[in-house]
């Protein structure tokens, strides 16, 4: 079996999200969650952006942006929710977000009554016609 691309990130993304959702339950404001998980990854040595704004286009012509939660290492874009559960058009929304970069790895974390989270890979050699962040 082949390993997981960018495990060696995403892992630590994951017992963060585990450590935060353990320490303040559910029922919080994403900004909460996403505040928290900046810090906690910031402190254990990770490069991490907030709202790290992306870029979309459609032709070669830039149609519209959008604002990642979080952006780690410059390789995992992590999607929050503070929902009852998560949705397709979640998981729609961080496949777009993956297909509009070159990033390949993003993790969908639900803090929600029962913590959830999906991780989801798009491969650049998929896509067309990307641009850098």
């Amino acid at each position: 079996m082949a390993d997981l691309l960018h495990k060696e990130i995403s892992k630590p993304i994951l017992q963060v999200f585990y450590d935060v959702y353990n320490q303040l339950g559910y029922g919080f404001l994403e900004k909460v969650y996403q505040n928290s998980m900046y810090f906690e990854l910031i402190a254990q040595g990770y490069k991490v952006e907030a709202q790290k704004q992306i870029k979309v286009y459609f032709k070669n012509q830039l149609v519209g942006e959008f604002y990642a939660d979080l952006l780690v290492e410059d390789t995992i874009i992590v999607e929050l929710k503070a929902c009852e559960h998560l949705i397709n058009s979640h998981v729609a929304q961080l496949m777009n977000y993956l297909k509009a970069t070159q990033i390949e790895v993003g993790l969908i974390l639900n803090f929600g009554e029962t913590p959830d989270f999906k991780r989801l890979v798009y491969t650049n050699n998929r896509k067309s016609n990307i641009k850098n962040l």
